[in-house]
């Protein structure tokens, strides 16, 4: 049998595997609740407050940003954090030294970084089409553009996601990248309309996936009229399959030789010194 194709079953049962564990363990479990009703209840806090220029409600419209946010911090956050993990405690090490193992191992991350990214999108959507009004799932189109740009979403930003991952050795490190992803939250207009923003600070928003993320979202769960306070007063969604799709090939171009480059350079010297490190910084 090919090997690679043993090493893709083998990632896609490990994948499978590590999903079931994450659904059934307290701690991860309370990962997903949390921010889902704290997420919830501020959408419900948002409720008297309008769109500004309508009637709409803030607080439905921060539901599709908050999707776009989940999908972004799943492939960017996730990935990058269990990558890093794994190179500390020896995980990738061993992936490396079996046959087309880290092929294995890529395809199980790409299968639970995205079952992990469907659960809490649906944990935050299903509630929020009961709590909130003025969504629309009933027109023709709505659960088709919710899936594409989920899935455009997450292969846009998985590889980004580990190129970050085989950049930072240290998890102490995170932080690194926490702060400016906050900030893309910021300027993104998943919360709140940017028109009133600078120009210049509406076209950086404008260059990484995370705008995107979300007016596709609003594009597939807000009224047609709410177009209206977008940019060229349309959903655009040529252009959010575009410039997603642009960072998908951009990552995918990337990944792979960062990934290999960070491969080689693993040993089980490097492995004992980072394990040697956080006893240290335990103790």
């Amino acid at each position: 049998m090919n090997p690679k194709l043993v090493a893709a079953r083998a990632g896609w049962a490990r994948g499978g595997i590590e999903l079931r564990q994450t659904l059934t363990t307290a701690q991860d479990l309370w990962t997903y609740f949390f921010p889902t009703v704290i997420l919830l209840a501020v959408m419900l806090f948002m409720r008297g407050s309008t769109v500004p220029g309508t009637s709409f409600s803030l607080g439905s419209r921060t539901l599709p940003g908050a999707l776009g946010m989940g999908i972004a911090f799943g492939g960017l956050l996730t990935v990058a954090q269990q990558l890093i993990v794994e190179r500390e405690d020896g995980t990738l090490l061993r992936a490396k030294a079996t046959p087309d193992g880290m092929l294995g191992y890529l395809i199980g991350k790409i299968v639970v970084v995205s079952g992990m990214t469907l659960v809490s999108f649906s944990l935050q959507l299903v509630p929020g089409l009961f709590v909130l009004d003025g969504l629309e799932l009933g027109r023709p189109g709505t659960w088709l553009t919710l899936a594409w740009v989920l899935v455009l979403g997450l292969v846009a930003t998985m590889p980004l996601g580990a190129i970050v991952g085989s950049l930072i050795s240290n998890p102490r490190n995170m932080g690194l990248v926490m702060l400016p992803i906050m900030g893309l939250v910021a300027i993104s207009g998943l919360f709140y309309p940017i028109s009133n923003f600078p120009g210049w600070l509406q076209g950086l928003a404008q260059v990484f996936p995370m705008y995107w993320l979300g007016l596709g979202m609003r594009s597939a769960l807000l009224p047609e009229s709410l177009a209206a306070v977008e940019f060229g007063h349309s959903w655009r969604h040529l252009e959010t399959f575009g410039v997603l799709a642009a960072w998908a090939v951009l990552g995918l171009l990337l990944a792979p030789a960062v990934l290999r480059r960070m491969a080689r350079r693993e040993s089980g010297s490097s492995v004992a010194a980072r394990r040697e490190k956080a006893m240290q910084r335990v103790t």
